[in-house]
């Protein structure tokens, strides 16, 4: 069985932290690009942020550079997003995606219709 679950949204206030997981099984998640994505009510769906197979290349989006940031674990078949300084922007449903992927590659030209395997997302709200 393939999967990704993510883990860690919730109701945080402006400013606040939050870390999502995003745990993988079923396949061999050393050898998988993983991509962080959001999408709020009545908006596109985005890239947040993305990490190479072996952690050493990441990427992040404009809007959440110094913000937020990418890391992973492949003992034990996890990606976080540790998020800080929250705005009420980040408001969305976050996903995880899995790519085969090699370190070779270059990550920035992944897009969004290569993942192979997507999470059913966590949802993340920012208010007071």
């Amino acid at each position: 069985q393939l999967q990704l679950v993510e883990s860690g949204g919730g109701l945080v206030q402006p400013e606040g932290s939050l870390k999502l997981s995003c745990v993988a099984s079923g396949f061999n998640f050393d050898y998988y690009a993983i991509g962080w994505f959001r999408q709020a009510p009545g908006k596109e769906r985005e890239g947040v942020s993305r990490i190479s197979s072996s952690g050493s290349s990441t990427i992040y989006a404009e809007s959440v550079k110094g913000r937020f940031t990418i890391s992973r674990d492949n003992a034990k078949n996890t990606v976080y997003l540790q998020m800080n300084s929250l705005k009420p922007d980040d408001t969305a449903v976050y996903y995880c995606a899995a790519k085969a992927y090699s370190d070779y590659e270059d990550l920035g030209k992944l897009q969004i219709l290569d993942y192979d395997f997507w999470g059913r997302g966590t949802q993340v709200t920012v208010s007071s």
